[in-house]
């Protein structure tokens, strides 16, 4: 595995594989590895020739007053993750090769992105949809692979990469799980022994309201209460938003349809640590 910090070497690098007929695939990451980021790694080097792995912490992304200064970091634990899947090239630029001085350009997806995370964290997007378009450019992917955990952040890139006609498929690939149904997340190491076994609340109200919605139940604030009413039973959990939509376009209409995909997502605090969920059902 090569090891890669400039822009314009990925870039030769990416056009030299291309011109040779391989497909190549990007797994945009910040870092701090573990299985989830381990599973889209191998969906790449399923359906790619070429896996270029990024690990970059976007400092864009962060308002005031989040986790940027220590969002959680080890490079040897990430080398050694991607070498172990057999993972090509480790893209890992420095935040003045991804924003040189006098950088003052942004990526806005009106929409979707200002609901739910967008709510609660009004520029957080903007800086996904700029360092995810310029990771574009810098490694000329075929195939881009995110993880659903971050769903709404799978739809914002969908939709920018169509409007700004990225030749790049985006693949979404099922989220890893632990065996209590903890999401995988590396701000997981956040989290004490306790505030661990209080997480696995979220699935387990995901799958209370999908129960329902198996059963029939079709009204939206019957749903989301259903997840909302789980949430607090656990006095720690500060849940920030607990909600049903439509998993395409997020439209919140009173009641689904039959045959609709709907998206149960819930954000929450626990201590100073912000845990994200969702699970995507159809309606019978």
């Amino acid at each position: 595995m090569k090891i890669i910090r400039s822009i314009t070497e990925m870039q030769a690098v990416s056009k030299t594989h291309k011109s040779q007929g391989e497909t190549v695939a990007l797994v945009p990451t910040m870092g701090y590895l573990h299985k989830g980021h381990a599973s889209l790694m191998r969906h790449a080097k399923e359906n790619a020739d070429v896996v270029i792995v990024s690990l970059f912490v976007n400092p864009t992304q962060f308002a005031q007053g989040e986790d940027f200064d220590s969002y959680p970091q080890d490079f040897e634990r990430d080398k050694a993750v991607t070498e172990e899947i057999g993972v090509n090239y480790l893209f890992m630029p420095i935040a003045s090769e991804m924003y040189p001085d006098g950088y003052n350009s942004s990526v806005v997806v009106s929409g979707i992105s200002k609901k739910f995370e967008g709510s609660t964290r009004p520029t957080h997007f903007n800086g996904v949809a700029a360092v995810v378009a310029k990771l574009f450019n810098a490694c000329l992917p075929d195939i881009a692979v995110f993880g659903q955990k971050d769903y709404q952040q799978t739809l914002v890139i969908k939709r920018f990469t169509r409007d700004l006609n990225f030749p790049v498929e985006i693949v979404v690939a099922p989220t890893k799980r632990e065996k209590d149904g903890l999401a995988m997340s590396s701000r997981n190491v956040y989290l004490s022994e306790q505030e661990c076994e209080d997480a696995t609340i979220l699935f387990k109200s995901l799958t209370k309201a999908s129960e329902a919605i198996k059963a029939g139940e079709r009204s939206r604030m019957v749903i989301n209460n259903i997840m909302l009413d789980s949430l607090n039973s656990i006095d720690k959990i500060n849940p920030d938003y607990a909600c049903a939509a439509d998993a395409d376009t997020f439209d919140e209409p009173e009641e689904f349809a039959r045959g609709q995909r709907i998206v149960l997502m819930i954000a929450v605090y626990l201590g100073k640590t912000r845990l994200i969920d969702n699970t995507v059902i159809t309606l019978p």
